[in-house]
């Protein structure tokens, strides 16, 4: 009877009828699931981020404690995210004393030396990358009062955005919406679908998402799991050090000011975000170079010249690209709202415009452009007010549409796409800019707390245009009428390298963007050269030529030992954006695979495996295995996670049946964790 009313509770919670009230004795660190009639136990996670920031320069090492709570062997499976420009060079698996070092394989390699040690009964890690922010850490023959950790090391440089250096750690897996229609059937139902390229790379759709902590447990997993120790060289002209996601205890040691969390340890539910400033710099290219017995590696950096960011004289137009999918109901939704009304009313009286609100399905507010006269703004508006979240996300479908209708005549189109990005269909959206953008521009909002960053950088990009962020806490609403109020135009623009006699090869990123206010974008190549050398940076500002000549000291100096790294992470990522727009992808992939084994990096086709030498499971009992469930995303809501059903942001009709049927076989329960 107990199970009955569970299931029925279960499904109750996942059309958003109803909420688990589990007793209080069944609160706990202990998650119980049934399985082919018998019960076994989730495993358990804790995490810590070792956080080391030089400069522009951060070094992160992420530590993963699986441990089993249950009197029977697990396999666990955990989904997370990464920063998706994450050069994760090493992992190891520690077991007690004992320290395994992963070494990096092929894919299929991995996974097959990954399942002989499960069979073998030997403990085991293996990390598999889906998305570039978006991996797998599995973990064979978990053993009750044997905690396995994993530690994943990575360096990535921090960017500049809006004046101040911002790192991003991701902290949660937001849900990925898969649409119901194959995606040949939905470009053949468009009226300007491109034919099928027969050489188009196809992306495998992401992994089941796990357990959700609020949809199919209780309101919370096992307490605060997350923990930082954070460390900035910062010198004496530190001019901002702070995070808007998560109040930070820090404290200053000469040079390096030393952070942690406020609480200690916080819930994976939302992304940490750092900004800081280094005061004293007066700068508009920066060099960094390295060799190595593998060859010369350099980085230029660019900034924007020193301008005030004055109207542009050409007219534009504003297409406004609004997700109103489930997943964005509630906060996000405001915080879009608030944004559209402040860009509305900024628009000037030369400008034209146009709103597109999408779910499942695109709909337009006008046929034509707009022009913005007041009448014009006063029901856009009303219009905007009146829009709801639910439904899928079909942006795929929203970026056809904007791209579709007739320009008016000397303007500058600019997209301006707000979304959370939860979809699992990336490769489609950045295919379509890429043949479709022509001359137009893209600006990504991305508008929640665990937003698809890979999938928005990855639009603004080849929209040669910029992405920013609008987290939900108390001043979200703020932030989204303020960046909507500074809708910039490039300052430096058609930015082209010229290198001179410097012999470089596979620079990335390949397509340089525009340069916005605040801003800045760092190249990288190999060079075959030592001594001082120039290049010349050529670019228009305003619609006038513009140049910049970089010296350049290149030596054998080993002084930037992850130089190497960096690069290659990049040119993967060059590598893999023309893998999945469908430009010789075979070529690509090939070189993607090379690269990874070259330089000992994770990527899509290679894969770190760490195995222990001893027999762990010796019991002679079978293996399950089970995900580690995770917490609902801060600010969105329940209706986003329908369990097992392909991450659709709301459950079709046809998924009742299937949930009635999860519920009758689920058993889900949640214990208080026990204090020592």
């Amino acid at each position: 009877m107990r199970l009955f009313c569970i299931a029925l509770g279960l499904l109750l919670l996942s059309i958003g009828q109803g909420r688990a009230s589990p007793e209080d004795e069944d609160i706990a660190g202990r998650i119980i699931a049934e399985h082919d009639g018998r019960q076994i136990e989730l495993p358990l996670l804790e995490s810590h981020y070792a956080v080391n920031i030089e400069g522009d320069m951060a070094t992160v090492e992420v530590s993963q404690t699986f441990e089993n709570p249950a009197d029977v062997p697990l396999n666990a499976e955990y989904l997370f995210p990464l920063n998706q420009h994450a050069a994760v060079y090493g992992m190891q698996m520690r077991i007690g004393d004992v320290v395994t070092h992963a070494v990096i394989r092929e894919k299929a390699q991995a996974q097959a030396e990954f399942d002989a040690a499960k069979e073998a009964g030997k403990s085991a890690a293996l990390l598999t990358q889906h998305r570039p922010n978006m991996f797998t850490q599995s973990v064979a023959n978990l053993m009750p009062g044997r905690p396995i950790e994993v530690r994943l090391r990575y360096v990535q440089m921090v960017p500049k955005i809006e004046g101040a250096y911002e790192l991003v750690i991701p902290l949660i897996m937001g849900p990925r919406y898969i649409g119901a229609t194959p995606i040949a059937e939905t470009l053949a139902s468009l009226e300007d679908a491109a034919p099928a390229l027969p050489n188009t790379w196809q992306v495998a759709p992401p992994p089941a998402y796990p357990p959700v902590a609020g949809l199919t447990l209780p309101e919370t997993v096992p307490g605060e799991r997350v923990s930082l120790d954070l460390s900035l060289l910062a010198g004496t002209s530190l001019a901002e050090f702070g995070s808007r996601t998560h109040p930070l205890a820090v404290e200053r040691d000469g040079d390096r000011l030393q952070a942690r969390f406020a609480d200690e340890a916080v819930l994976d539910n939302r992304d940490f975000v750092l900004r800081y400033g280094l005061g004293g710099e007066d700068v508009e290219a920066a060099v960094l170079s390295h060799s190595d017995a593998r060859g010369g590696f350099l980085s230029v950096m660019i900034e924007p010249p020193s301008l005030p960011d004055e109207a542009m004289v050409t007219p534009r137009e504003l297409v406004f690209v609004l997700d109103t999918s489930g997943s964005m109901a509630g906060m996000p939704m405001e915080a879009s709202k608030r944004f559209m009304r402040a860009a509305l009313a900024g628009l000037r009286t030369d400008d034209y415009f146009r709103i597109i609100p999408f779910a499942n399905a695109v709909q337009q507010m006008s046929r034509e452009a707009l022009p913005g006269t007041a009448r014009n703004v006063a029901a856009a508006t009303r219009y905007v007010d009146g829009l709801s979240g639910g439904g899928g996300t079909e942006i795929d479908r929203a970026i056809r549409a904007a791209f579709a209708m007739h320009q008016p005549s000397e303007t500058m189109r600019i997209v301006v796409f707000l979304s959370d990005g939860y979809i699992g269909a990336e490769q489609d959206v950045l295919r379509t800019i890429r043949q479709q953008i022509g001359a137009a521009r893209i600006y990504a909002f991305g508008v929640g707390e665990a937003v698809n960053r890979y999938l928005l950088d990855g639009m603004a990009e080849e929209g040669r245009g910029y992405a920013r962020y609008v987290g939900l806490d108390e001043d979200a609403l703020e932030v989204a009428e303020g960046l909507a109020r500074d809708l910039k135009s490039p300052l430096l623009t058609d930015i082209e390298i010229d290198w001179g006699d410097l012999a470089v090869s596979d620079v990335s990123p390949s397509r340089v963007p525009d340069l916005f206010a605040g801003q800045s974008v760092r190249l990288y190549a190999r060079h075959e050269a030592n001594g001082p050398a120039s290049v010349e940076i050529r670019g228009r500002v305003r619609g006038r030529p513009a140049s910049m000549t970089v010296p350049l000291k290149l030596t054998h100096d080993i002084a930037e030992p992850a130089l190497p790294l960096i690069w290659a992470r990049n040119r993967i990522a060059d590598l893999e954006r023309n893998a999945v727009v469908g430009a010789a992808p075979e070529v690509s992939d090939a070189e993607i695979t090379r690269l990874g084994l070259a330089f000992s990096l994770q990527t899509r086709n290679t894969s770190f495996v760490a195995v222990s030498e001893r027999v762990a499971n010796e019991t002679g009992l079978p293996t399950q295995t089970a995900s580690v469930p995770l917490p609902m995303v801060e600010g969105v809501q329940s209706s986003a996670y329908p369990q097992g059903f392909s991450g659709a942001s709301t459950p079709e009709p046809q998924a009742v049946l299937g949930l009635l049927l999860l519920a009758a076989l689920s058993l889900l329960g949640l214990r208080r964790k026990l204090v020592q």
